[in-house]
């Protein structure tokens, strides 16, 4: 028996500056309703002052809710009720999980262009659960109606959106709980670090103009400017275009607001020819002023647990919609740049003395407080970060996955720990390995990075300014053909997995290979099964004149949009979305045998254990990370690790 529920609740703590995990374990947290029933039966509500329903207390089966850490955690501080954390299944995680958004009104978006958004919900919550201005609750029998009303309505929501979809497999379950283990155990934070770096607000804050400027060769000064969307939209792509285009009053204008800079961004990583990368970093730093390293630093500090300083609930499971992949909520982890200062405590002393740290630390205030992310999360005295990466595993996965004779070539040199950027170089200038030189492999780096996934000219010159590789068009297009030479697989895999999902389009119900991966078209989403056996989807996929087309869960419509934004899928974008997938997969696999997790991003995992098991936690990381799963016996796998006393790269 499946028990379906939703609280409302009041509290003099802010829930947007501490986070669901402060907020429900806050003492000040009061419940004003429980809405909640049984399998199909008719929602009811409980309330503070009636007995509590004793059916609900001894509830021994599943308990499924809308972001479920909330609810399992007002029972367990709020009401002293221990439900076991196994009982519970998240509705959001099992949107994300069917590749939709998980916001339970954006799930009804999603699904019908004719529902909307109900703000009702937010308007009661403003009214009745934030304190006023003397600091006391709003009291009205009316507005509380209403409330008990929109929580039973979220209740019959949620469990008619769930029922619609997919359930989670017993291993996405599982996943599911250890990603609420490691949100509960949560990581420590340098407060004081923290408090230092708001300190350099302002300087930073000049600095992200000055770049922006600097950028534009003087153009645009202030990202605040309107004449930053007009820079902007000159320079971007048609499917870009589309994302900054809004219709007011039935006239069509274009925006730069916080949901099409995300849009963009997104688009950014995906197909740098739609969103040059100096367009995309004059993007990202519009975001960065509204939203700078002082702004994270800050966020840090608010969601510090004020009795032992650990920011908890950082995980959002299966957040990345098209791979399943985890993203962060609060603490923004996965956001966090992967350059480090170096001698950070040296940075750290200075920082909190209130030493000028430029440019003794580095150029701008801007670099040395990104670069200070990482190190203001610290393991608790006595204890240590054990971290380690894997090494290319996207490079690693991405051969196998294409399950290609050619393909064995690439997979053993990896086996054999060869330096796969001088190989790729050595093809290119037709020289040995040993003679490879460090700017041939610094060529042979950006090579694999930017060709595994189709990468054209485009990407390899957007990768390239990265890695400090400028190279005119006619050199940057004999590198992308060399590197297309030098692995035959790809190309290969590319047209295989175009083939595949076209033709499943072309056939309901039928399945289409391509390497280890097959496609299905139900009708109305086109699935894909990796080798794990998880299961992904495209979102009510159509296929059109120019290729298949799916609603994008990432991207945000705008209120009065008419259906949700699409996007079109191509083979680069398959290609990436699949061993992005397969590799979280990889990491899923590792989760399941480790304790002590406190952190995890992408291909890299940071467990927290005392000094003296440092050694043995080293060996035992090691081995797990470099065990192949049991569905990819013959993939290759490596592992950097090491112990910090800061978390850093």
């Amino acid at each position: 028996m499946i028990l379906w529920l939703d609280f409302e609740t009041r509290s003099r703590c802010d829930l947007k500056a501490k986070g669901v995990y402060n907020y429900a374990m806050d003492a000040s947290t009061d419940v004003l309703c429980m809405s909640y029933a049984f399998d199909d039966e008719d929602v009811v509500t409980w309330r503070p002052g009636e007995p509590f329903p004793v059916r609900v207390a001894q509830h021994k089966g599943q308990i499924r809710a809308h972001n479920a850490a909330f609810e399992r955690l007002i029972f367990w501080y709020v009401l002293g009720i221990n439900f076991t954390l196994e009982q519970f299944y998240c509705t959001a995680a099992q949107a994300r999980a069917n590749c939709a958004p998980g916001a339970l009104e954006d799930v009804g978006r999603f699904a019908s262009a004719n529902m909307r958004k109900d703000h009702r919900g937010a308007q009661l919550i403003r009214l009745l659960s934030i304190p006023q201005a003397d600091g006391t609750f709003r009291q009205d029998d009316a507005l509380m109606a209403e409330m008990v009303a929109y929580c039973e309505q979220d209740v019959k929501a949620m469990r008619a959106v769930s029922k619609a979809m997919r359930d989670l497999s017993a291993d996405e379950l599982g996943d599911y709980h250890i990603n609420e283990q490691i949100n509960d155990k949560g990581v420590l934070v340098d407060t004081a670090l923290c408090k230092a770096a708001i300190r350099y607000a302002s300087a930073e804050l000049i600095e992200i103009e000055d770049i922006v400027a600097e950028i534009t060769q003087g153009e645009i000064t202030s990202v605040r400017s309107p004449k930053m969307r007009e820079w902007v939209l000159a320079r971007v792509g048609d499917e870009a275009k589309k994302l900054m285009t809004i219709y007011k009053d039935g006239e069509k204008k274009f925006s730069i607001d916080k949901t099409v800079r995300a849009n963009l961004l997104v688009l950014a990583d995906e197909n740098p020819d739609e969103v040059p990368a100096d367009v995309a970093e004059v993007v990202q730093c519009a975001d960065d002023l509204w939203a700078s390293s002082v702004a994270k630093f800050s966020r840090l500090e608010a969601l510090a647990d004020e009795e032992d300083h650990r920011v908890r609930g950082a995980f959002v499971f299966a957040g990345g919609s098209a791979t399943g992949r985890a993203s962060s909520y609060g603490a923004q982890v996965h956001n966090f740049t992967r350059k480090t200062v170096k001698d950070a405590n040296d940075v750290r002393q200075a920082m909190v003395r209130g030493h000028a740290i430029v440019p003794t630390y580095g150029k701008r205030v801007t670099d040395v407080l990104k670069g200070m992310l990482r190190p203001a999360l610290i393991p608790a005295p006595g204890n240590v970060f054990i971290v380690a990466d894997w090494s290319s595993i996207e490079a690693r996965m991405n051969p196998w996955l294409s399950n290609a004779a050619s393909s064995d070539e690439k997979l053993d040199l990896f086996r054999q720990g060869e330096d796969v950027y001088k190989h790729n170089a050595s093809k290119t200038f037709h020289v040995s390995v040993s003679d490879i030189d460090a700017d041939q492999r610094q060529i042979g780096k950006v090579q694999e990075l930017a060709c595994g996934y189709g990468g054209g000219i485009g990407a390899f010159a957007a990768m390239g300014r990265i890695y400090g590789v400028h190279l005119p068009e006619s050199d940057a297009r004999r590198m992308v053909d060399a590197w297309r030479r030098a692995n035959p697989w790809a190309p290969t895999y590319w047209q295989a997995l175009e083939a595949a999902y076209t033709r499943a389009m072309r056939n309901k119900g039928h399945e289409f290979q391509a390497g280890r991966v097959a496609y299905l078209y139900d009708g109305q989403h086109l699935w894909y099964c990796l080798p794990s056996g998880r299961i992904l989807c495209y979102p009510y996929a159509k296929l059109e004149s120019d290729g298949v087309s799916y609603a994008k869960a990432s991207w945000k419509p705008a209120a009065d949009a008419k259906e949700w934004p699409r996007a079109r899928l191509w083979k680069g974008l398959a290609c990436e979305n699949i061993t992005q997938a397969a590799a979280n997969d990889v990491l899923r696999v590792s989760l399941r045998q480790l304790q002590n997790v406190v952190l995890h991003i992408h291909d890299e995992i940071v467990l927290e254990v005392p000094e003296s098991e440092a050694e043995a936690a080293c060996a035992r990381l090691r081995d797990v990370m470099c065990s192949p799963p049991a569905w990819a016996p013959d993939l290759p796998l490596n592992a950097e690790v090491k112990i910090m006393y800061r978390y850093g790269k």
